[in-house]
Parts: structure tokens; C-alpha cells; sequence
């Protein structure tokens, strides 16, 4: 019986996008959920509770093949070729002073972060929005108040940092390793554990949401 290829993707990859990768399948297969196939999680698969494993390493040609397969019946699995992505959309939009800017919206309405600051070009914009979708999924979580240190396996250029601010309220921001801050939650929060879900809101919704640009914002 021929083959019938569903998706298939291939490029090169720097070994913390490959830990990010790697770490949302494993996470994924723990928690007994769907298996995100693409960065964006638009396919997935359910191998069901005990599908086939097989790692293979060759080498020919000069070049050295590392192939991990699962295998599963269609009876006790499943694929989703068209997978809720994200729940939440990048809203893309010009602010008064003429400055883009970009906020992540889930869909019950609430902004669950942001860029914190206006770009002169639009594109500057966009490229702040691709930086979050590939580095937030794989940041580790630093909580500042415990001087806590960054894990060498990091899966992302990035780091979220948890802190108080001079309000004495909880807040969360992305830091990539050139300084930037990338994404903050916008708001304070009343504890430690609100702005936890907030940040893991934005982990698990930036990879796949769609970018919408508005007309214009104030």
C-alpha cells in the first residue's frame, strides 16, 4: 500500500529550536494530549497510549541520518490536520504618536501581553511579534524576588523573569539574551500565581496566533 504524506517540513534548526521543539511533544505526550507536529500546532497527532518507537542513527555519504519514528494504527490514534492553533490573535496597529505596535489578545477578550514599546516601522513591529512566537514557547521562568539562576539547557534565546514592581505587584516580562525586552504582560497582578498563568497564557498561544492588523488604536 503507497504512502500518503499528510505534512512534511525540512530546514535547519539551531539546537535550542530543536530543544523547544523537543519539549513541547514531550510535554504534550506527559499530559496526554495531542502531539503538535508544526511550530504552529495547526497538525497534530494522538499516537494513542502505546505506539511503535523506533530511533535509527546511519551514516552515508559523509552525512550522519538521527531518524526518531512513531508508528500507530489509525484505529487507536488520530491526526488533526486543521488544529485550534492558538486562542488567542496578534493585534498589529498604529498607535496616536504615529508608532507601531503589537498586543496579544486571547479570546475571551483579555490582552495577556505585549510589545511595551512603539516601532517607527511597521516591520520592526512584525519582527518583535516573530521573536515572541519563537522564543516564548522554550523560555525558561526565572523568578527575580528569588535570585534564582537561568538552567544551561535552555530551548530559547529568551527568559521570562518574574518580579514585583514598585506597587508592590506581581509582573512578567520576556528578556532576550541581547537585554531586549521583548513581551510583558501589560498589568500587575495580585499574586505570583496570576502572573505565572498569564505568562504560561502566552507560552502556549503566541507559537500559532494569527497577526491582525488594525486600522488604527489610541
Amino acid at each position: 500500500m503507497s504512502e500518503e504524506p499528510i505534512h512534511e517540513s525540512e530546514g535547519s534548526r539551531t539546537r535550542q529550536a530543536l530543544a523547544t521543539y523537543f519539549r513541547r511533544i514531550s510535554k504534550a505526550l506527559g499530559r496526554g494530549e495531542p502531539v503538535p507536529v508544526d511550530d504552529a500546532g495547526t497538525v497534530t497527532v494522538d499516537p494513542g497510549p502505546e505506539p511503535e518507537f523506533d530511533v535509527e542513527l546511519d551514516r552515508s555519504d559523509g552525512t550522519v541520518r538521527l531518524e526518531l519514528e512513531l508508528e500507530f494504527d489509525d484505529d487507536e490514534g488520530a491526526v488533526d490536520t486543521d488544529a485550534a492553533a492558538s486562542k488567542a490573535t496578534f493585534e498589529l496597529y498604529a498607535d496616536s504618536a504615529e508608532k507601531w505596535r503589537w498586543r496579544l489578545r486571547h479570546d475571551n477578550g483579555n490582552i495577556i501581553g505585549d510589545g511595551g514599546e512603539g516601532y517607527t516601522d511597521k516591520r520592526d513591529a512584525v519582527n518583535g511579534i516573530e521573536s515572541v512566537q519563537r522564543n516564548a514557547p522554550g523560555a525558561h521562568v526565572v523568578d527575580a524576588s528569588r535570585d534564582e539562576t537561568l538552567p544551561e539547557d535552555g530551548g530559547s534565546e529568551a527568559t521570562f523573569e518574574l518580579f514585583r514592581d514598585s506597587a508592590d505587584e506581581h509582573r512578567w516580562r520576556l528578556i532576550h539574551d541581547n537585554g531586549n525586552i521583548i513581551a510583558d504582560g501589560g498589568q500587575g497582578y495580585a499574586s505570583k500565581q496570576k502572573a505565572k498563568q498569564g505568562l504560561n497564557s502566552v507560552k502556549s498561544n503566541a507559537p500559532g496566533a494569527v497577526i491582525e492588523e488594525l486600522e488604527g488604536d489610541d
